[in-house]
């Protein structure tokens, strides 16, 4: 089979990352006999650098034109003093929106090797963690209307949260339709004690649910979501919640891995097109020394590979030469924790798991 992916490679260690992800699929491609033809766009600090715009029109019409989008990290200090509709991070604003992708799809689990990197207690973790953010990403208070205006307490500026019962039952159904084909828990997350938007979010989450009477429903306030994910983690399966509070929840619940760096995560429209990126920020300070992990984005990959194009034995081989990686004794320097282990840097990471995959 032949696809076509749009690369964005962004910034400070995106591009070392992206590079080691690209030489996986190089490899899968060899073994299962599959062509990836892969065109590089820049979106981000590097695009402001380049064209004078974080997201030039060029860079859109690439990736909609491929059959899915790697993206590696945007962002940094040496652009944070532009204007936030001018900063890289509103190029991931655009390209969800130009591209569709409505779902943002977060897993958050502890490889057995891992274990001990949490700092949650070992009691707590258990035998491991396997949790799924199901994420709104194109509408909510990040997309709502904005403004300023004079108060009598002096100059204010204001961002409005706004659901629609259509956006709110579409990212619903991707949280149960998921449930099923694991633990049929769905924890829908909100703020309906005081968010009028929240109230609509609970009552038509709570009619999606009727649709699938296997999935076991319960809706959380978020401060208390927030506080259940460090009590007790494993009470969750599939969580969903608006582009707000799963932003932040999903990077709480990548701390309880133990690492940012190994988790991946897909961005998905309606179909099979999606946007692969690691969760990990851009990380200029190491940029470019051989110290990134890509483990998130080879993972990412991974996800690619299963959730837009259905090669899940491929998928799976990808998961299985990361296991055996940490399985050897192998870590790059963010997941080693002071332990005795063989410290990989990028690239060498990026080619034992490459020599891995059967």
């Amino acid at each position: 089979m032949q696809f076509k992916i749009a690369v964005v490679p962004g910034d400070g260690i995106g591009p070392d990352v992206t590079r080691e992800a690209i030489k996986v699929m190089n490899r899968i491609g060899k073994v299962y006999g599959h062509t990836f033809e892969f065109q590089t766009v820049l979106a981000g600090g590097a695009a402001i650098d380049t064209y004078d715009e974080c997201l030039p029109q060029n860079t859109i019409d690439v990736c909609k034109a491929s059959d899915a989008v790697l993206l590696g990290a945007v962002g940094g200090p040496k652009w944070d003093a532009l204007p936030g509709n001018q900063r890289p991070e509103a190029a991931l604003l655009g390209l969800r929106k130009s591209l569709g992708l409505y779902a943002n799809i977060r897993p958050a689990m502890v490889f057995e090797q891992l274990a001990s990197a949490s700092p949650l207690k070992p009691e707590i973790i258990g035998s491991g963690l396997d949790i799924v953010i199901v994420r709104e990403l194109t509408g909510g208070i990040y997309f709502g209307e904005r403004g300023e205006k004079e108060t009598e307490l002096g100059h204010a500026a204001y961002d409005v949260e706004c659901y629609s019962v259509g956006e709110i039952r579409r990212i619903a159904k991707i949280a149960f339709e998921m449930a099923m084909k694991r633990k049929k828990k769905v924890a829908s997350i909100d703020k309906s004690n005081v968010l009028l938007s929240s109230r609509l979010w609970r009552k038509t989450v709570t009619e999606v649910a009727e649709d699938y009477p296997e999935v076991e429903l319960k809706h959380f306030y978020v401060d208390n979501a927030s506080m259940q994910l460090i009590r007790d983690p494993n009470q969750f399966d599939v969580i969903c919640t608006t582009n707000m509070f799963g932003d932040i929840l999903s990077d709480e619940a990548s701390q309880i891995t133990g690492s940012i760096g190994m988790l991946p995560s897909a961005s998905l429209s309606d179909g099979s097109f999606g946007m692969y990126e690691p969760v990990h920020g851009s990380a200029p300070d190491i940029a470019g020394k051989n110290l990134a992990n890509p483990i998130a984005t080879i993972l990412s990959v991974s996800m690619m590979l299963r959730d837009s194009f259905n090669l899940v034995k491929e998928s799976k081989a990808i998961e299985n030469a990361v296991s055996r990686f940490l399985e050897e004794g192998y870590r790059t320097g963010d997941i080693a924790r002071g332990e005795a282990k063989k410290i990989t840097g990028t690239v060498e990471t990026g080619d034992l798991i490459t020599s891995f995959i059967e």
